[in-house]
């Protein structure tokens, strides 16, 4: 199983290093699925607004919702969640090299969101990276059955681990 996380101590340093990633990987040539995640502040100093860009050159998705300044809780919006989980469903039915999760976060935690895109890459042999928070890491644990690689978010050793497995692949074949 070609099965990977990161985890990157800031808040919102797994997206930048996971975006990063994505793009050079597709400057390379290779065929990237999934979802990243930018992070863009707000000029009323709420909470970020939180997009996502289905890969590889997909539509970029509002995932958040304003809820209000006095709103707490997630603001994830489901419903736009599921929308970013059919794009990447036909793209990975289409063929990719690697499939990329920004965040195995609590919708994957519960059995929805992009958990059975997951399990769908892993079953036609695509490596799949996800990024992953200390509050998930358990029901990922879960799901994984332990079988995950924890990479360090350093950009070399994510692309070292990209080339191992897609080079494994290119073996195959």
């Amino acid at each position: 199983m070609k099965l990977a996380y990161t985890m990157a101590p800031g808040r919102g340093d797994t997206d930048l290093v996971l975006e990063r990633l994505a793009t050079d990987l597709a400057a390379r040539g290779l065929r990237c699925c999934g979802t990243v995640q930018i992070n863009s502040e707000r000029c009323d100093a709420g909470p970020c607004d939180m997009d996502v860009r289905v890969l590889p050159d997909g539509a970029v998705l509002r995932i958040s919702q304003d809820l209000g300044p006095q709103a707490r809780g997630c603001r994830l919006d489901p419903a736009t969640l599921e929308t970013a989980v059919a794009m990447v469903e036909t793209t990975l039915s289409s063929g990719a090299d690697i499939l990329i999760v920004n965040k195995f976060g609590k919708h994957e935690a519960e059995g929805r969101g992009f958990r059975n895109v997951i399990a769908e890459a892993i079953a036609m042999d695509i490596p799949v990276l996800v990024g992953l928070n200390e509050l998930n890491r358990p029901a990922f644990e879960t799901f994984s059955e332990g079988l995950a690689v924890q990479l360090p978010s350093d950009p070399e050793a994510l692309m070292a681990w990209v080339d191992e497995v897609t080079v494994a692949a290119d073996e195959l074949v």
